[in-house]
């Protein structure tokens, strides 16, 4: 195995590590890939995988939370409104062989939405704009514009009327 935890950089494992499930669940599908296969890809033993996550639901629990937060920035960054949001995160998310691969038949169940526990979320609207995004991955439009107008229509009405609801 490679000598890459040896050398210090005990910090990177964890991110290299998802690194290689990235790009083994965008070959194999999410549901396909077990920790062996993800040790062999990062060049590292099952057992270095384990000093950083408990089991494979830790390991994709992780994945989901990077990446989240990685879109997240993006999103911030570019949208200028909750329907952009939305629409800017679905985008994203369908640009990433590694991230669609959580909306396939295979993976079914295992969609990002239920890899993160959105009871952590104390902010309803984040919840419901998950819930709203995970549901376009799993269900797209017909196109662009009727997503568009799906968004507009019932999500950010629904994040408005629970703002209006709570004061």
């Amino acid at each position: 195995m490679g000598d890459w935890l040896a050398s210090g950089r005990a910090d990177l494992a964890a991110d290299a590590i998802l690194d290689a499930a990235a790009g083994l669940f965008a070959q194999d599908g999410v549901a396909a890939v077990g920790m062996g296969d993800i040790a062999r890809a990062a060049g590292c033993s099952r057992a270095t995988i384990y000093r950083h996550y408990a089991d494979r639901d830790s390991l994709r629990r992780a994945f989901v939370l990077r990446e989240s937060a990685r879109i997240g920035l993006q999103v911030k960054e570019q949208s200028t409104s909750a329907a952009d949001a939305v629409l800017l995160a679905v985008g994203f998310v369908r640009s990433q062989p590694a991230l669609v691969a959580w909306f396939t038949a295979d993976s079914a169940g295992l969609g990002l939405a239920s890899a993160l526990d959105l009871d952590d979320h104390d902010d309803p609207d984040t919840r419901w704009l998950v819930r709203c995004i995970a549901s376009l991955l799993a269900m797209p439009g017909r196109d662009s514009e009727d997503e568009r107008d799906i968004v507009e229509h019932y999500v950010t009405a629904g994040v408005r009327q629970g703002r209006d609801a709570t004061g």
